[in-house]
């Protein structure tokens, strides 16, 4: 494949972690990963905690060294000499607050972190007023990190991360632990980001997050890959089975509990929601317990009941294997 239409091409990738201890097997929490990323998309990486999300973005950003299988990034081979060639060309934004010199003003931490990536002084002056106003930043540019509020602090990652007008970026769980306004700022500056032809790798443990951003999505659980497409791709995996959404007034939790323990339900989701109380019943392919589930929530005051269409939380937790 031409690199410059797939950016990263990744096949049989594996990290295996050494333990110390005989008696203690080996860790391996990258097993045997194979996927590409288009030029321009929004690739999401998905999975439980320890899944191997972060690990596989390590790699790819020449932190680790893979144990074996093969990752190129940029037609550059990570396992190679030429880390130094990759690094100058991507950038990572993790989530939370680390990464910023909170004592320097923002435009004194962009001037910071483009005298890193070598940005000629007499280009950084425009360059850095140019990012300052993509983030809504240029009012408080002379006003110190520490004094930022939290939605500016994750503002000025973003803008700290194109200094170096990176072909790649890596967002790992850019706003976990934001409130959701602020959120929202962030996935529309991540599409703002997108929409200028860079390159996005995100990871995220929102559902609606990647539905909303992602061209395509890796599923990983355990290491290994068990989804990998377009939203709609990943919905056709398990389009066989059906999903049955109840509204009620009052918490279901002993209905819930009980259809946890059913062969025939996949998964069972209930969240609070407005007031009432929202449970998503995953259904086997072929089974019909409409009359049953009328029943068993009856007695916490049904809103409403019936057949809905798998949301990418479904089939998430379909995959991963989780109730």
């Amino acid at each position: 494949m031409d690199p410059y239409e797939y950016p990263i091409l990744v096949k049989d990738l594996n990290k295996t972690f050494k333990n110390k201890k005989s008696s203690v097997p080996d860790k391996v929490a990258v097993d045997k990963l194979s996927f590409h990323v288009k030029k321009g998309e929004i690739f999401g990486l998905l999975g439980p905690n320890g899944a191997g999300k972060t690990t596989t973005i390590k790699m790819l950003s020449t932190l680790l060294i893979p144990t074996s299988g093969k990752a190129e990034v940029l037609g550059i081979d990570v396992s190679g000499k030429n880390e130094k060639e990759i690094r100058k060309r991507i950038n990572l934004v993790s989530g939370g607050e680390r990464g910023l010199y909170y004592r320097l003003t923002g435009r004194q931490n962009l001037k910071f972190f483009s005298d890193l990536y070598g940005i000629p002084p007499e280009t950084q002056k425009e360059q850095i007023a140019e990012l300052l106003e993509l983030f809504g930043l240029t009012e408080a540019a002379d006003v110190k990190v520490e004094d930022y509020s939290r939605g500016m602090k994750q503002r000025i990652h973003l803008a700290r991360a194109l200094v170096n007008k990176p072909e790649i970026l890596y967002l790992d769980e850019p706003t976990i632990g934001l409130d959701p306004e602020i959120s929202r700022e962030v996935r529309a500056l991540v599409k703002k980001m997108a929409s200028t032809g860079t390159t996005i790798i995100l990871t995220t443990h929102y559902m609606y997050e990647a539905e909303e951003l992602c061209d395509r999505i890796l599923i990983i659980s355990n290491g290994k890959a068990v989804g990998y497409g377009s939203t709609a791709e990943l919905k056709e995996m398990v389009f066989k089975t059906s999903v049955i959404e109840i509204v009620t007034n009052d918490d279901p939790y002993p209905a819930v509990d009980e259809l946890d323990k059913m062969d025939t339900v996949l998964h069972v989701n209930s969240e609070r929601s407005g007031g009432r109380f929202v449970t998503r019943v995953n259904l086997g392919e072929g089974v019909d317990i409409m009359s049953s589930l009328d029943s068993l929530f009856q007695p916490f005051g049904i809103r409403m009941i019936g057949y809905d269409e798998p949301t990418l939380e479904d089939v998430y937790l379909s995959l991963v294997g989780a109730k």
